[in-house]
């Protein structure tokens, strides 16, 4: 009598060897080896959904993205934005050097979140990246999603942008307005080269 381990649900099964019927040891070998590679298998599968399940509250999240200040595809062609700004603590009142910021949006004329990446704030606090204009989510204006944290703790927040101006979420402003003037975005330059500033208190 044999207890085996079941790949699918991790419970116990009894295998019963009679002496008229026996497996061959060649057929038991390789039955043991696809239960034992299904279970490496699974475990692996289990372990990468982990570190893929980020609870990130908005879609196209990755933990993995470069590290880089310019997202755009080209320097010549398509619409550019520079977006900048400064990161405060929870009071609004002082800003905070060395600050993981993540940002991610839709590339342009696609349903794929390729435009995505990694940088700091300076010792000063401040911010600044450059990127293509954002496509947009099915019924949504575009927008640039940011996670900002430090190694206490973590804050996702979403810039909204139309061709002419920028907003916030009803969300960041009940998060944010300890900024005080310096929460909400302000837009300007052309169409096709603009700057936003856009502030965050963590």
């Amino acid at each position: 009598m044999l207890l085996l381990s079941s790949p699918k649900n991790n419970k116990f099964f009894t295998l019963k060897l009679s002496m008229n019927h026996k497996p061959s040891r060649r057929l038991f070998i390789r039955k043991s080896v696809l239960a034992t590679t299904g279970l490496a298998l699974l475990s692996t599968n289990t372990f990468a959904n982990t570190i893929i399940n980020t609870d990130a509250p908005f879609q196209g999240y990755n933990p993995y993205a470069e590290e880089k200040n310019d997202l755009r595809v080209s320097k010549l062609i398509g619409k550019h934005l520079t977006i900048k700004g400064k990161i405060f603590d929870e009071t609004g009142t002082f800003t905070l050097p060395n600050i993981n910021i993540e940002v991610w949006h839709l590339s342009p004329n696609s349903k794929s979140f390729k435009h995505k990446a990694k940088l700091k704030t300076d010792a000063s606090g401040a911010y600044s990246f450059i990127t293509d204009f954002p496509n947009n989510e099915k019924g949504k204006s575009p927008r640039i999603y940011f996670k900002v944290s430090n190694q206490y703790k973590s804050y996702f927040t979403e810039l909204i942008i139309t061709d002419f101006d920028a907003h916030i979420s009803a969300k960041h402003w009940e998060e944010n307005n300890q900024l005080g003037d310096q929460l909400f975005p302000v837009k300007e330059g052309e169409l096709s080269a603009s700057t936003i500033t856009f502030n965050i208190s963590l």
